[in-house]
């Protein structure tokens, strides 16, 4: 039996509510990757939905600088037995939960029995919780790889530059090579002008459905906004900040999106278990 089966014989019966998780991945750094996260898992908490963002950036770490919170704990020690998942979950003042992720991803791989079954214990505890935002690190690496592929949905965030749009359509390449089901989404950031975005939106996903086969779904744009760097300066979300400056209105139209059924054919998520199970197979190489 491998760690996927102890994992799925552990995991008991399915979580009562729905939870989809969504990995945050961009081609490279810089691109406002996090604070995307961040302010859009609050916009999804402005409707009225049950938020968690996870750090998983193992290289840079940063959503507790924009959420002005120090933890104390990380997954690590759940993965080393210290702690259950539900006891390192911080609240925020901001509607939405936040787990610091550190470099207990990175130790999945080696993973135990015992070990397996408090993490899962700990998983089975947020059953209340419709989405868990994952904040992925930038780049192609194995570990961002392996976040997008276990997650059920991956947004892929992009800016009108011309390297930003060449790194995202590599990344987007690197996860088609994998020949694994993936919803991909994307999401241009930084957008000037309202009318280059439907350009690289265009691009991208015309490109990735010729020479990839792969159906990347345009959702959305946030345009540059001057009420950004003025939060971020103060450790508030900008979307808590100011939630009519231009930027935040352009996060809930997204919002609304994921949150419509009819917007998009999504596969049935397996929750935050599945998504455990699916990161702990890919990361052990099995």
């Amino acid at each position: 039996m491998d760690q996927a089966d102890e994992l799925r014989d552990m995991m008991g019966k399915k979580n009562a509510r729905t939870q989809r998780v969504i990995a945050i991945s961009s081609g490279k750094g810089g691109v406002g990757k996090t604070n995307i996260a961040i302010n859009l898992a609050i916009a999804l908490s402005n409707l009225k939905q049950n938020v968690i963002i996870m750090d998983a950036d193992l290289g840079l770490a940063n959503v507790n600088i924009i959420l002005g919170s120090m933890p104390e704990y990380t997954l690590l020690h759940v993965v080393k037995g210290i702690k259950r998942l539900n006891e390192i979950v911080m609240d925020t003042p901001f509607g939405i939960k936040y787990i610091a992720g550190s470099s207990g991803f990175s130790e999945l791989a080696n993973l135990d029995s015992n070990e397996l079954s408090k993490l899962v214990s700990g998983v089975n505890d947020l059953s209340n919780t419709d989405f868990i935002i994952i904040d992925t690190g930038a780049g192609i690496s194995d570990e961002v790889l392996y976040f997008i592929l276990a997650a059920d949905e991956a947004i892929i965030v992009t800016t009108p530059e011309p390297t930003a749009m060449l790194d995202a359509y590599g990344l987007i390449k690197v996860v088609a090579g994998e020949q694994i089901y993936t919803n991909l989404k994307l999401i241009v950031n930084r957008v000037k002008k309202t009318s280059e975005t439907k350009k690289v939106g265009e691009r991208i996903t015309t490109i990735s459905k010729q020479y990839l086969n792969m159906n990347i779904d345009y959702i959305g744009f946030i345009v540059e906004d001057e009420t950004i760097p003025y939060s971020v300066a103060r450790q508030v979300p900008f979307y808590a900040y100011d939630n009519k400056c231009r930027a935040s209105i352009c996060l809930d139209s997204i919002a609304k999106k994921l949150i419509n059924p009819n917007y998009t054919e999504n596969k049935k998520s397996g929750g935050f278990t599945a998504f455990f199970e699916k990161l702990v197979n890919l990361s052990s190489g099995t």
